[in-house]
């Protein structure tokens, strides 16, 4: 049990360790390679890029739940876009004008609930047909994006509201609204996932799901809460996002849900559901915005920038797949 214990604070800590790393050589490269004056560890950068990381940090931590199920969502980009044009369009609306700064809780609303409502219908897709989920969520991405375009065609959709700028704008403590947002998230996410039955059961089905069933887990319901969980999460991130934006394109949220994965990842959890942590997620997602702006730091293009973090993705999963076959084989001996 302790050999246990200390291997998972291992591997939940090696995306800290990672991130130590990238701080170190990003800090020394900028010394000879910058293309700006400001140092890479500047605080205001530091601060703009845990803001950065907002919008992809909130998706992967609802990434985080479904994966640890075992299952994955890939439809959590086009969510994110449907649910912005809500949230900006709603406030055009002529009832929704007469309310005033009144009409923008009301329109937050409508976008949160239209994300609940598309996590629930995969949710109960994959719970009432058994299908498997990838092919569910690769038909819901397909199918939410299209209604997207169909929403308001090939145009943007835009209302720029300045009491939601002068919000998502704001800073308390020094850190930005949408930092609050994401390290709030956190910390209620991981509060679910360890002081709750709900998160002793998603454990419990991606380990084993025959013996969840067996247990007398509801695994169904389960799925369908937790699809219902991240379809909200990717409307919260857009309501973030798109409060201070002001107009969003049909296109917007285009490879998020591989943002998301490749940070949950990183952050340790597997693929094939069992074992994941929100905390370590939270590190994987700074690690990667670390990647992106450390290397646009020195120079490099956005080619680069997507090369270098695939290919440390490819060996994250390479070993995790190696110390996942030693640990079975040491089980059989």
């Amino acid at each position: 049990m302790k050999n246990e214990t200390r291997a998972n604070l291992i591997k939940q800590g090696a995306i800290w360790a990672f991130i130590l790393v990238e701080l170190a050589f990003f800090s020394i490269a900028g010394e000879f390679l910058s293309v700006t004056e400001t140092a890479f560890m500047d605080f205001d950068n530091m601060l703009l890029l845990l803001k950065q990381s907002a919008p992809i940090g909130i998706i992967a931590l609802g990434m985080t739940i479904i994966m640890i199920n075992g299952n994955i969502d890939l439809s959590v980009g086009a969510t994110f876009a449907l649910a912005a044009i809500v949230l900006l369009d709603s406030m055009t609306w002529p009832f929704m004008q007469t309310l005033g700064n009144w009409a923008i809780p009301l329109a937050w609303l409508f976008a949160l609930a239209t994300g609940v409502v598309l996590g629930a219908i995969s949710g109960l897709i994959v719970w009432k047909t058994g299908v498997d989920a990838f092919i569910v969520t690769l038909g819901s991405m397909l199918g939410y994006r299209g209604l997207v375009f169909m929403y308001n065609g090939e145009q943007p959709t835009s209302h720029l509201n300045w009491t939601l700028v002068d919000f998502a704008e704001a800073q308390f403590l020094g850190l930005h609204t949408a930092t609050w947002f994401l390290l709030g998230a956190a910390i209620l996410l991981w509060l679910l996932m360890t002081r709750t039955v709900h998160g002793r059961n998603a454990y419990a089905i991606g380990n084993n799901r025959d013996a969840a069933v067996n247990a007398g887990i509801r695994v169904g319901p389960h799925f369908l809460w937790n699809f219902m969980l991240i379809g909200f999460l990717a409307a919260l991130s857009a309501v973030v996002f798109y409060s201070e934006s002001g107009s969003v394109n049909p296109n917007d949220g285009m490879l998020y849900e591989l943002w998301a994965i490749t940070a949950v990842v990183l952050g340790g959890t597997k693929l094939s559901g069992g074992y994941g942590s929100i905390i370590s997620t939270l590190g994987g997602v700074i690690a990667i915005q670390l990647l992106r702006k450390g290397l646009g730091h020195i120079g490099a293009d956005t080619e680069t920038v997507n090369l270098v973090i695939g290919l440390i993705l490819i060996a994250v999963l390479f070993l995790d797949r190696q110390l996942n076959r030693k640990g079975k084989e040491e089980l059989r001996t």
